[in-house]
């Protein structure tokens, strides 16, 4: 009965151990629903389309790059809504500042390049459901990623840059919050 009680208690902290190393992404601006300060000015919505302050930890070993995607899958399109990609992120950074969707305040990296996303620019671009609509869900995923650069010059269709990202991604982290109007 001892040898059992030793047994299980190891196996759960190695169980523990485990689960919290994964890849986490954090952001100290995000809840559980996008403020004014993430919604798009534009297309009928008066936000300020500032990007959230967004953090993570623990990368996989051979972790070389990252990139991060927001995502909505609820947009009446049949494809959902790329509202931002940025890719080539290197390895040793760990955050990024509110406001870096915004090329013109120089918050990105260096190496990092963001991605035309479906509203035709390179950029963060906030949240905006059609008037009615349920609320949507708004999906930052941070992807650990097996190359130090994707071979991308950010012009590409939102479909491509994901493929590519996908490609090498070795963890994912995601992090949903919802608006409607």
């Amino acid at each position: 009965m001892k040898s059992l009680f030793v047994s299980l208690t190891i196996m759960m902290g190695l169980n523990a151990l485990l689960l919290a190393e994964g890849l986490t992404l954090h952001s100290k601006d995000l809840k559980g629903q996008l403020s004014v300060n993430e919604v798009f000015n534009g297309f009928g919505c008066s936000g300020k389309n500032v990007s959230p302050q967004l953090s993570w930890e623990n990368a996989p070993k051979g972790t070389k790059s990252f990139a991060l995607t927001l995502y909505d899958p609820d947009a009446p399109t049949g494809s959902g809504w790329w509202h931002w990609i940025v890719f080539n992120i290197p390895k040793d950074v760990s955050e990024l500042k509110a406001g870096a969707g915004d090329a013109s305040k120089g918050l990105l990296p260096k190496t990092a390049a963001q991605n035309v996303t479906d509203y035709g620019f390179a950029g963060f671009g906030g949240a905006c459901p059609p008037e009615g609509d349920k609320a949507h869900r708004y999906i930052f995923t941070l992807h650990a990623l097996d190359v130090e650069t994707l071979e991308l010059d950010g012009k590409q269709s939102a479909a491509i840059a994901g493929y590519n990202i996908n490609a090498h991604t070795l963890q994912k982290a995601s992090l949903i919050s919802y608006y409607g109007r």
